[in-house]
């Protein structure tokens, strides 16, 4: 039988890719993690990880050895729990949109961790997804499903957007009186060929063949032009009601989308305890802030 500290290394720098990351995560340097693979590799008599353009992959024995060894983890730690431990909580790495996670996931933190001591969450929030599928994340909320099998999705709230402009916009060019009246305003949104979700092409549904002036990849960045008086613009209503910033909401009852929050955890490390307690954190999460989520 293996070793289990060595499979633990070998679980880390599969998950971070990287001797370096798995190290940090784990508490030991990248040349002893590299030496413990080693030892891992000899004892089994074939090779684990191989070196590719985006950090350590596996291989077909790296890959069976790792399903077998999240199984391990996942059963360590039910009975950990079971007996009332509280050790060996790790690091969770959660993938999220760049909106939600600065505004909704963020700011939430503080609740989980004055639950867990021994929990560390990395969030990824950005204009893209990381892939659960490839391990790149544990978690990810993502605008789309996915019928995988190597994951567990559940769908975790619907989210509402809107159209804004800042006070000193309006007061300058005039406010819209119909979605029609945009196609005479200067509009802010995404660049077209970086949009990393279809439901991000909204434009057409606001009113057909609207294109925007300004665009970034980033919805921050989005919310700043839009508040700054360079134009109107779609925001998450959470994004906009939150942000502090001068925004007036327009044509309420003719522009309001709605899109919808995905959240998905491969299956193996879904039944961790780590894992477990950060999704049953984010469902609560999602729950007591509904109204800013939804707006009526």
């Amino acid at each position: 039988m293996q070793n289990w500290d060595d499979l633990r290394v070998f679980l880390a720098a599969a998950r971070r890719k990287s001797y370096h990351a798995a190290g940090e995560q784990i508490g030991l340097d990248a040349t002893t993690v590299g030496r413990r693979i080693a030892r891992l590799e000899q004892a089994l008599s074939c090779t684990l990880l191989v070196r590719g353009p985006t950090g350590h992959a596996l291989t077909a024995a790296g890959q069976k050895l790792f399903e077998v060894a999240s199984g391990i983890e996942a059963a360590t730690d039910g009975l950990n729990e079971a007996v009332g431990g509280d050790g060996g909580w790790g690091i969770v790495r959660l993938s999220t949109s760049e909106g939600f996670g600065t505004t909704i996931i963020a700011p939430a933190l503080p609740e989980l961790l004055a639950k867990t001591e021994n929990l560390a969450v990395e969030i990824v929030a950005n204009p893209g997804f990381l892939s659960a599928v490839t391990r790149e994340a544990d978690v990810a909320i993502t605008l789309s499903t996915t019928r995988d099998a190597r994951l567990a999705v559940e769908r975790l709230t619907d989210y509402r957007l809107a159209l804004y402009a800042a006070p000193a916009y309006l007061a300058a060019h005039g406010t819209p009186s119909s979605p029609s009246d945009l196609a005479r305003h200067r509009l802010v949104g995404y660049i077209d060929d970086l949009i990393y979700a279809n439901e991000l092409r909204y434009m057409d549904e606001v009113y057909p063949n609207l294109h925007p002036t300004l665009t970034s990849s980033s919805i921050r960045a989005q919310l700043e032009m839009i508040a700054a008086g360079s134009g109107l613009g779609i925001l998450p209503c959470f994004l906009a009601s939150s942000s502090g910033l001068p925004l007036v909401r327009l044509l309420r009852d003719e522009i309001s989308l709605t899109r919808t929050f995905w959240m998905s955890a491969r299956r193996d490390v879904q039944q961790t305890r780590r894992v477990r307690r950060v999704r049953a954190w984010i469902r609560d999460t999602v729950a007591s802030r509904r109204e800013l989520l939804l707006p009526p």
